[in-house]
């Protein structure tokens, strides 16, 4: 293995990093990482002053290009677009990693796709992977006062939306357990009383399977819809706590079939919103990490 080959896969993690934050999808970050390899092979590294600083930029730039074309996708996705979710062992801490752990998050990375692809980028290379503002420029292409403004203007249309609660991971995991507990024996008094009262359910089938257009708001619903597929399926209903993206979450089974990836978000009480990813293409490396089958039929517990 060459000097330049030890570099790039020192660096791969940090750019895998940006280019899934940027995008949602561990396919569409891998496909821009192996499209950096390739600029990186050809190109002069003897003439760089910072062999990290262009990898960033190139990684940057093509996640900005390849965002700009997925948002024009995403305006005909059917439903509500969420990302795809990341299966780990373990939770991991923010001293494992160079970004904080709730900036991987589902409820974090949905909340990314209102910035435009730039913003997007200053926002992410600034905040999350603490560069500097010559860093961000020389990504960007921009000025460092033009960054300044980008990071600024991003920071307040988010500021309003960012998760206002931390909870401690035991808690958060007593919770889930609790919730998973209650959801598979169909109590809903349980479930109501571990819900919210203004609780959300944001579902994504992405048109493969069918899922709520809008976020389904309140306790007593959403309780009912777990109950529902308690009846429907009795028995067979079996959930798994597990880490997606860097946080507890729950993987729903039904007769063994892996049917959705569920984040929940808590104030420490109750669950405040349910991320539940349910396309099957989304859900297919979690499927074949676990050797699971998916359900990729047009029936569905969520409209039951």
């Amino acid at each position: 293995m060459n000097d330049a080959t030890t570099t790039f896969n020192r660096l791969r993690p940090r750019l895998q990093g940006i280019a899934y934050r940027m995008l949602g999808s561990s396919a569409e970050a891998e496909d821009v990482v192996q499209d950096a390899w390739l600029r990186w092979n050809a190109a002069d590294t003897a003439q760089m002053d910072s062999t990290e600083a262009w990898l960033v930029s190139v990684t940057t730039r093509l996640a900005i290009d390849r965002l700009r074309s997925a948002k024009i996708q995403r305006e005909h996705y059917v439903g509500t677009w969420l990302p795809e979710p990341l299966m780990s062992d373990s939770p991991v801490s923010p001293e494992q990693l160079l970004e904080r752990v709730d900036d991987v998050s589902v409820a974090f990375m949905t909340l990314l796709e209102r910035l435009a692809p730039e913003a997007r980028a200053a926002y992410l290379l600034r905040e999350v992977f603490d560069a500097d503002y010559g860093e961000v420029a020389e990504a960007l292409g921009k000025t460092e006062p033009a960054c300044r403004q980008l990071v600024h203007r991003a920071k307040l249309q988010l500021q309003d939306q960012r998760p206002r609660y931390t909870v401690a991971r035991e808690t958060q995991l007593r919770l889930l357990r609790g919730f998973a507990d209650a959801a598979a024996r169909g109590n809903f008094h349980v479930l109501k009383d571990m819900l919210a009262d203004d609780a959300q359910l944001i579902g994504d089938g992405g048109g493969k399977v069918p899922s709520f257009g809008v976020p389904l708001v309140g306790g007593a619903r959403i309780a009912q819809l777990y109950l529902a597929t308690f009846l429907r399926f009795p028995g067979v209903v079996r959930f798994e706590v597990v880490v997606l993206n860097g946080q507890w979450g729950l993987l729903r089974f039904i007769d063994g079939v892996l049917e959705s990836a569920q984040s929940l978000e808590t104030d420490g009480a109750r669950i405040v919103r349910i991320h539940s990813q349910r396309n099957p293409d989304k859900l297919a490396r979690i499927a074949a990490t676990l050797g699971r089958d998916l359900v990729v039929t047009k029936e569905s517990p969520e409209t039951s």
